[in-house]
């Protein structure tokens, strides 16, 4: 299969999660682009952050408009997500491929058990 055809197919599937759970499609492109793409991990992170803003852009616009974005109480998870992202983007370089792995294992992890308890 084709590299671009590939690279489609992953961002459909990123997007598709992306708008069914809100976010989340990271989880999705980051395993895609490094195993199925051949991405290296550090380029794949990167990569997934690039498409998820707007992917993200997108779903945010289309739950405001069907009313289920309530803009005053998304603002300081917005602002502490900002801040949050300008640190590990300085970060980044700093940080073993290794550990960003370990790291962004342990987030899925608790994001599975916590989904699990709340079924």
């Amino acid at each position: 299969m084709k590299i671009s055809v590939k690279y489609a197919v992953t961002g459909a599937l990123s997007g598709a999660a992306n708008g069914f759970f809100g976010a989340g499609g990271g989880l999705f492109l980051v395993p895609l682009l490094i195993s199925w793409c051949g991405m290296e991990q550090k380029r794949a992170f990167a990569t997934s952050v690039a498409v998820i803003f707007p992917l993200c852009a997108v779903s945010a616009v289309i739950y405001r408009l069907k009313g289920g974005l309530p803009i005053a109480q998304a603002v300081p998870y917005l602002l502490g997500g900002a801040a949050g992202g300008v640190l590990a983007g300085k970060l980044f370089g700093r940080v073993k491929a290794d550990w960003l792995r370990r790291a962004f294992g342990v987030l899925i992890l608790y994001g599975g058990v916590r989904a699990v308890l709340l079924l």
